[in-house]
């Protein structure tokens, strides 16, 4: 049963804070990590709704705690990871059987792999960045990564992590620097991009 009440205290530091129900009783205690939302912080005198549990002393608290104006998180769909995931994995074997089959030098694998991990973390901080309320990565980082090779983990990142997948203008830049860097593979098989990448390869030595 959803209960509905205000908090009448909240230590930001800690995390925590206490409850008053509307319908009156003892306060209840609250964690940050309660809240099904994390993007942003409660405030006193702040309307919340939230299911009644106990902790290991028996002491009242909540859990699934929504702050007024939020919405209860839609149910994922356990699909849609598993499909991106395997557009970045198949995209790798392209990469990979183009080395093996000298199209292209090892280093261009070995550049979407590292440009993947390094992706797939920075989402990753960003998440945390968000849920805890501190300074977020710029999307022009995260967009710029994707256009030289690590938008296979930055898929694997968004649909993992539940991260930028909802927020339609990211997705359409995103999805933009995708198809720049796929024509920038297809166009370096070509014997023109070959040579243009062997020349720049040679630059770096």
């Amino acid at each position: 049963m959803r209960i509905k009440g205000k908090i009448t205290s909240w230590n930001d530091d800690k995390g925590f804070g206490f409850i008053e129900p509307c319908s009156g009783g003892k306060s209840v205690f609250i964690h940050v990590k309660a809240l099904s939302h994390r993007t942003r912080r409660p405030a006193v005198g702040e309307l919340i709704t939230y299911s009644l549990s106990s902790d290991k002393q028996g002491r009242p608290c909540a859990k699934k705690a929504l702050l007024a104006g939020d919405r209860q998180p839609a149910r994922r769909n356990t699909s849609r990871p598993i499909y991106s995931t395997y557009i970045a994995i198949f995209f790798l074997i392209f990469v990979g059987l183009a080395v093996i089959t000298a199209k292209v030098p090892v280093i261009i694998l070995i550049l979407y792999f590292g440009a993947s991990l390094f992706s797939f973390i920075m989402y990753a901080i960003d998440k945390s960045a968000a849920q805890k309320g501190n300074w977020r990565t710029q999307e022009s980082t995260l967009h710029l990564l994707s256009v030289v090779g690590g938008w296979p983990g930055a898929l694997v990142a968004q649909q993992q992590l539940r991260h930028k997948t909802t927020k339609q203008s990211f997705q359409s830049v995103f999805w933009v620097t995708v198809l720049v860097n796929c024509g920038a593979f297809i166009w370096a098989l070509t014997p023109d991009g070959a040579a243009t990448v062997d020349s720049f390869i040679a630059m770096l030595r």
